[in-house]
């Protein structure tokens, strides 16, 4: 029988800063797809400056966190950055 060596998982947290409302159909489509793998969202819209900040924990493989983030930072006018827990 061959053993399967299943890649660790490890819980990030996805800040995501919107600052283009046109893209947030988007978004929301694309954190759709990953859906799996997140733990919960909380958005708090910042009308001051017009942004949207949103958090995503998550927890799933380096290469789907990452993949994810990528994903979101290349939509226009969308900023994210990613921290990763040390498990």
């Amino acid at each position: 029988m061959m053993e399967v060596h299943l890649m660790e998982t490890r819980v990030a947290v996805i800040g995501i800063i919107v600052e283009n409302k046109k893209s947030v159909e988007k978004l929301n489509k694309t954190l759709s797809e990953y859906g799996e793998y997140i733990i919960g969202r909380m958005g708090v819209p910042y009308h001051k400056k017009g942004v949207n900040i949103i958090s995503i924990a998550i927890d799933a493989t380096p290469d789907i966190i990452n993949s994810l983030s990528g994903k979101i930072g290349r939509l226009e006018g969308i900023q994210t950055k990613t921290a990763y827990s040390d498990f």
